[in-house]
Formats: C-alpha cells, structure tokens, sequence
C-alpha cells in the first residue's frame, strides 16, 4: 500500500497488474507483521493507469490508513480465477508448467513473471527465463495449469 490520501481513510495503491481492473473482487489481502489480512474494499476509483484510491471498510481516519501504508497487497485467487472475459492475467500463470510446443516436454514451472520492462519474462523455478511474447504462446490449459509455447530454436540450449 501507498501512502494516505486525504483524512476519510483512502489510501493510494500502485499495481503493475491488469487484475485489479479486469476481476470485481471485494477485498485485498494485506500482510501485516507476516499474516495474511483481508480488508473489504468500500469504494476505489483509478488516480491514473497505475495507480488506485482505495477505501476499506471501517478505516475511516487518516491515522487509521497510515497504519496500513507500506504493506505488502495480495489479490484473492478465487477473484483473480474469475476474472471477466475468461483472459487470464499474467499473474494468473504462476505455477503453471510451460510446455515445450514442439517436444511436449515440460521446460519447469512458471515461478515468477518479470513485468518492470515492455519485455515480460516468465522465469522458471530454476531461474531461466523465457519471453512471455504472445506471438510465441501456442496455447493455455487452465484446467491442466499448462502453457505450450513454441520457444525460439536453441533458447533452452542457452
């Protein structure tokens, strides 16, 4: 969480995922001294394209909010699992198996996706990394939790 946003209780919040615009969830999960809080969202409204003013329910004071700034903020899965459109996040393929288009051999497990650039990466268990180009991604098993993909010749040789 951001910092406090006026004396009612809002607090600004940055995401660098679609999922918060794209699914209805009702609350954000917020880790607090290492435990898992949900906080039920009163209102929100978009400051900008990355950026949120969140109102929780029974958070009505500034001092209240400031409690809350600088925490770590989860979105509930079962939100995320159902978000609008069936299109699934980037966020959402943690912990799928990315699947080797042309061998169907498993290359590992999606672990991590590298955002901060206009070049997303899924980096795997192991560390390697793999462009998550749409162009390159054959085909999505939600049920399976598989991603085939058609890797560039000799990146697994990398």
């Amino acid at each position: 969480m951001g910092k406090t946003h006026g004396v009612n209780g809002e607090i600004t919040f940055q995401f660098d995922d679609d999922i918060f615009d794209t699914t209805d969830g009702e609350y954000l999960i917020l880790e607090i001294d290492g435990i898992l809080v949900p906080f039920f969202m009163e209102e929100y409204r978009f400051k900008s394209d990355e950026v949120a003013l969140v109102k929780f329910e029974d958070i009505n004071t500034q001092g209240r909010a400031a409690e809350l700034t600088g925490c770590d903020v989860f979105y509930p899965r079962i939100s995320a699992d159902a978000s609008e459109g069936g299109e699934l996040s980037y966020a959402q393929l943690v912990g799928f198996i990315l699947v080797d288009a042309k061998t169907e051999k498993a290359v590992g497990v999606i672990d991590y996706i590298d955002d901060q650039t206009d070049n997303i990466m899924f980096e795997l268990e192991d560390g390697m990394l793999i462009p998550a180009s749409e162009e390159l991604i054959a085909d999505v098993d939600v049920e399976k939790r598989t991603i085939s993909m058609n890797l560039p010749e000799g990146l697994l040789d990398l």
